[in-house]
């Protein structure tokens, strides 16, 4: 390990791609080059003594010049034979993405309080998951359109079993342009493998601790491990002494009144060690229970540190710096603060993000999202590609093809062309900047676990039924192979030799990466379900009422109702009215495209005894002994209506009504649900006896 530290300084020199090179090779290859170049001149001179002799010419070499013997330097031959960055990987805006994040993985090995319940969350199966293959793949086609740096998220990154396989496989891409290499991590489990991911060609951990106390490290993670974490720190700090050349940093999100004490400690870390510690704006995203008065603004840390390091200096940032970078002079460790929240840094994004289930986002508080996965799959008929499928269908020769693409006469498969065309047009209509704050708090998105980084945002259980399933699959898209996530309605209908621009963009929504049908909005224009969209809408009033019958089928549970002596199960008015109640604010776990959380504002349930008919009715012998009629009405303030919040109320106490009774009348029927009125939304007022009036085959 150490003799390969030690020679590490020079690796890229020995390497094909001449982007980059350490500056001790530089200064060889200059000191040979001036060297040839004055042997080169002196020796072509006239020997004389005189003195007006020719003095001997400047030892300059000219890489273009025809006299010259020295063949041009890579470097130089580099910039002159340069193509243009990939137009699939540059926005409308002309951001050109380089970075790209993968997510490897859901899984996280801490409960922090903020982030998941400590029981963990509900995992998506592991077929809907990226396979190492399939990483390493979509590694090497980013890789041959200009991406110089790839990151590895999760979850948390290294709880994944194949973590060094598959970053060994992702490092080899650096012979095709990759120059950086990151994880980011909470550092539990990183020092057990840090060194052969240092040999497999890690160069930077971006590592997550909100807190130096043990104790409130326990508290906040539910986990002991805060030794483990700065073991892991140690061990970067030891292995960077070597020659390893790590970029640390550590991430801190800030929330007041739970670490905001313990900036001045973090700030500290950097007094000796060369150490980035990064303060996080405290962001919003599902779950995470966000609120604006936790959140501590950047210029309220700046603050807080300047009170006790007046000195404190800003430090010229980079063009793609998330962070505003500062230093206190004498400190060896640097001082960054990530303002998502204050100050965006839009105008210079140059990221892109991959899911742990293979979609791509452009933007991380972006709720849109198209699946790279399922194009991948078509070629093993759906199915998750394996090593050897990977090999079989020669992926990687196929993505380094894929560099070429541009070139005239370029020969680049089926496959990866689509793939390009859908990433292109996801690229260009990456918006110039995020929503702001308060857009931010209120929009749905993916909790952060499921988007990336070791930093997971969840909600904590119990609270609703749905709350422990990923909210990308209640909501947004079917993670289906064969539904959604593709940009484009028919793919037959375009041409393989069809460029991105000329593509026709109908078929990728705003915000959701399929249309739905003019008269079906629950279907997409391929007729695949999907949850509608509502946040476009507007808040209103809307209410909604529905109505059913329970017949009975003999006079019995008449007789016992009318007496008022009720059933062994007690009050069958009561008990029935408290069921519809529950059960209108069930419908979102009852039925599959309703949307949770619509803030309903009352639910009234009416449930009457029928008196049955005054002389038998041999048509319908149902009226003849009498009935229970339902009615529920159920209101809201909100963006979508109620109807089936009032319908599954209506139901839900019918079927209570037929439990109660069945030891005296298993042959009732429940019939006649029907929605009699609603109020409110786009569509207005509608009442049912006019529909009836305007469609008499109703």
């Amino acid at each position: 390990m150490t003799g390969f530290l030690l020679s590490r300084r020079g690796l890229m020199a020995s390497l094909p791609c001449p982007r980059r090179y350490p500056r001790t090779f530089l200064r060889q290859i200059s000191t040979g080059r001036n060297k040839a170049a004055s042997q080169y001149s002196t020796a072509s001179l006239p020997a004389g003594n005189g003195k007006n002799d020719m003095k001997p010419l400047p030892a300059t070499y000219f890489p273009n010049s025809d006299t010259s013997a020295q063949k041009p330097s890579p470097r130089w031959t580099a910039l002159k034979t340069a193509k243009p960055f990939s137009d699939f990987l540059t926005d409308t805006f002309n951001r050109q993405h380089d970075y790209l994040r993968i997510s490897v993985t859901e899984r996280c090995n801490l409960r922090c309080v903020y982030c998941m319940p400590e029981e963990g969350i509900e995992l998506s199966p592991p077929a809907r998951l990226l396979t190492s293959p399939e990483i390493v793949y979509l590694s090497s086609l980013f890789v041959s359109q200009g991406v110089t740096k790839i990151r590895l998220t999760g979850g948390e990154p290294t709880v994944r079993k194949d973590i060094v396989p598959l970053m060994q496989s992702i490092g080899d891409l650096r012979r095709n342009g990759l120059r950086e290499l990151c994880l980011t991590t909470n550092g539990i489990s990183l020092h057990r493998k840090l060194e052969p991911m240092v040999e497999a060609g890690l160069t930077g951990v971006n590592l997550s601790l909100d807190t130096l106390d043990p104790f409130q490290f326990q508290i906040m993670t539910r986990r002991k491990g805060f030794d483990a974490v700065m073991k892991s720190i140690d061990k970067i700090l030891e292995l960077n002494k070597m020659g390893a050349g790590i970029k640390l940093k550590v991430n801190c999100v800030v929330m007041r009144g739970v670490n905001d004490r313990e900036i001045i400690p973090f700030v500290e870390m950097g007094r000796d060690s060369p150490i980035e510690v990064r303060f996080i704006e405290y962001m919003p995203f599902d779950g995470n229970r966000w609120n604006q008065k936790k959140m501590l603004s950047y210029q309220e840390m700046l603050a807080v540190i300047r009170e006790k390091y007046p000195t404190l200096e800003k430090v010229v940032d980079h063009k793609n710096d998330t962070s505003k970078t500062y230093q206190v002079p004498g400190f060896q460790g640097r001082v960054g603060f990530i303002t998502s929240m204050t100050h965006n840094f839009c105008g210079t994004c140059n990221r892109l993000r991959i899911t742990s289930d293979g979609n791509l986002k452009v933007c991380l508080f972006g709720n849109a999202e198209v699946s790279l996965r399922d194009t991948i799959r078509k070629a093993n008929n759906g199915e998750p590609i394996d090593e050897a499928t990977m090999n079989k269908l020669q992926l990687l020769e196929a993505a380094d093809k894929a560099a070429r693409i541009n070139e005239e006469g370029g020969l680049v498969d089926e496959r990866e062309r689509e793939l390009l065309d859908i990433i292109g047009m996801a690229v260009k209509r990456k918006k110039a900047k995020h929503a702001g704050m308060g857009e931010l708090e209120n929009m749905k998105n993916r909790p952060m676990i499921l988007i990336e980084q070791s930093r997971t945002w969840a909600t904590s259980a119990g609270k609703r039924p749905w709350s422990s399933i990923p909210i990308h699959l209640l909501q947004f898209s079917s993670t289906r192979p064969d539904q959604v996530r593709y940009y484009h309605g028919d793919r037959r209908n375009v041409s393989s030799e069809t460029e991105p621009s000329n593509i026709k963009w109908q078929g990728f929504a705003t915000s959701l990466p399929t249309d739905s049908d003019p008269d079906l909005p629950h279907l997409n224009t391929s007729q695949n379900v999907h949850m509608t969209k509502i946040s476009q809408k507007a808040v209103t009033e809307r209410s909604a009422t529905a109505t059913c019958f329970v017949r009975f089928s003999k006079s019995r549970p008449w007789e016992l109702l009318r007496e008022g002596r009720g059933t062994r199960k007690g009050d069958v008015f009561s008990v029935a009215r408290i069921a519809g109640i529950m059960a209108a604010k069930q419908t979102p776990d009852i039925i599959p495209l309703c949307h949770p959380g619509i803030g309903i504002t009352g639910v009234e349930v009416d449930v009457k005894l029928v008196d049955p008919l005054p002389s038998q009715n041999e048509t319908d012998p149902s009226l003849n002994y009498g009935a229970m009629h339902v009615m529920a009405t159920v209101s809201c303030l909100g963006r979508t209506g109620v109807e089936m919040e009032a319908m599954t109320a209506t139901m839900g106490a019918a079927l209570t009504v037929y439990d109660m009774l069945k030891a005296v009348d298993k042959g009732m029927v429940v019939d006649g649900v029907k929605l009699l009125e609603k109020k409110g939304g786009k569509s207005g007022h509608w009442i049912r006896e006019e529909q009836e009036a305007m469609d008499p085959m109703r």
